[in-house]
């Protein structure tokens, strides 16, 4: 029986479950604001808030202290656009679609998986939790404490996912293959990457997640001047007039302690922050720094026992100008990835558009007359953000 000419639809339907099973760190994270991208009639534009959960003050006592609700939300932008661009000819359409997906659609979704995968990884430097193992391997104990970090910040149980680079797997296979036995688990391996189940992590590897270089914490930083709150961080005492801190790296300030997020009582541990920008110092070894979280004294959002005092010691983890490995820890709430539908073009031999697990794609084929080719266009238009990083931790192992 002879095959029957490969559609757009078909094409495009294949290309998007190949590219879900590649993207297990996507995958895994919060994806349920596809849809307002997608509404005929009343679209968002390119931009979404997404409103975060509001935080109050408890009174103590019979008197009345009634509060204003403070509601904040951050900025979901999908307008990253990325493809692939395909020649198909007339013979190739008459594959099968089986033979088709393996010589033409997995290679190609394959590399935009991997593109679109390590775009969404970048978020990595946004997270301020960290266990701290640079230099040395991965073990199970060190998972355990991001496992506590995660609890500490009330983190939902379900939903949490452990996803770790190659050697980092390489590290732990060994202590939990007698882990990943569990029949339903072993049966529900949907998405590449997906190893089993266990300390209630879903656990994954990824060859993609990017190494941290540290910068060069040259100098003996301090805080300079009492009572900074805020997202910025004035400090002093580095090297004269040097690339001193990277984006992503993470640091504890003496005498600064989180607190527990419904109580606001201090934990006794200090609080993590992550630089957000690259910093560098002056002359006289002043800096300032963008920081996250930022520094909350006070009222419902309070993060923080208290703000640091002048000449505080800064410690940035890691060594100097080196770099460590970076897995992550996380609550599907702490990012957030969306597609949105792009325009059909009219005028064109073909134009099929696909959703499937809430990934949009377009595929558009015009037909070359001179070369009896079809070349196409396979297009994804996304965005990704990180919604509550207090929900997620990073591993730095080796």
């Amino acid at each position: 029986m002879a095959n029957s000419l490969l559609s757009p639809t078909a094409v495009t339907r294949e290309a998007l479950r190949v590219l879900h099973q590649k993207l297990n760190f996507v995958g895994s994270i919060t994806r349920e604001y596809d849809d307002s991208f997608a509404r005929q009639g009343a679209k968002v534009g390119d931009t979404l808030k997404v409103r975060l959960p509001n935080q109050y003050v408890v009174r103590t006592g019979p008197t009345l202290d009634a509060q204003d609700t403070t509601e904040t939300s951050v900025e979901l932008k999908v307008q990253t656009q990325k493809g692939v661009d395909l020649n198909f000819t007339s013979v190739d359409l008459t594959l099968s679609l089986d033979d088709f997906s393996e010589r033409i659609i997995e290679p190609a979704m394959s590399v935009l998986a991997a593109n679109i995968e390590a775009d969404a990884m970048g978020m990595y430097k946004d997270v301020y939790n960290q266990v701290n193992n640079q230099g040395a391997a991965a073990s199970f104990a060190k998972i355990l404490q991001g496992r506590k970090i995660q609890v500490d910040n009330l983190a939902p149980l379900a939903g949490r996912t452990c996803n770790l680079n190659t050697q980092d797997n390489v590290d732990l296979v060994d202590a939990l293959k007698g882990l990943f036995n569990d029949k339903a688990s072993i049966s529900k391996q949907y998405r590449e990457g997906f190893m089993g189940r266990s300390a209630g992590f879903d656990f994954m590897e990824n060859t993609l997640w990017p190494s941290h270089t540290v910068g060069t914490k040259a100098g003996s930083p301090l805080v300079n001047g009492a009572g900074q709150t805020g997202g910025t961080l004035a400090t002093d005492g580095w090297s004269n007039s040097s690339a001193i801190l990277k984006a992503g790296d993470v640091f504890t300030i003496t005498g600064v302690f989180r607190v527990h997020p419904e109580t606001k009582q201090s934990t006794g541990v200090q609080q993590q922050f992550v630089v957000r920008a690259d910093a560098s110092s002056n002359g006289s070894g002043v800096a300032s720094l963008q920081i996250s979280p930022a520094i909350i004294t006070t009222g419902a959002a309070q993060n923080v026992s208290n703000a640091p005092g002048d000449n505080m010691q800064i410690q940035v983890a890691g060594t100097g100008a080196a770099a460590h490995g970076i897995s992550m820890a996380y609550h599907k709430g702490a990012f957030a990835f969306a597609t949105a539908d792009m325009v059909m073009p009219r005028g064109v031999d073909f134009a099929a558009r696909e959703v499937f697990d809430g990934v949009s794609m377009r595929i558009v084929r015009q037909y070359d007359i001179n070369n009896d080719k079809f070349p196409c266009r396979l297009d994804v238009l996304y965005g990704f953000q990180t919604l509550r990083p207090q929900l997620a931790c990073r591993l730095a192992n080796n």
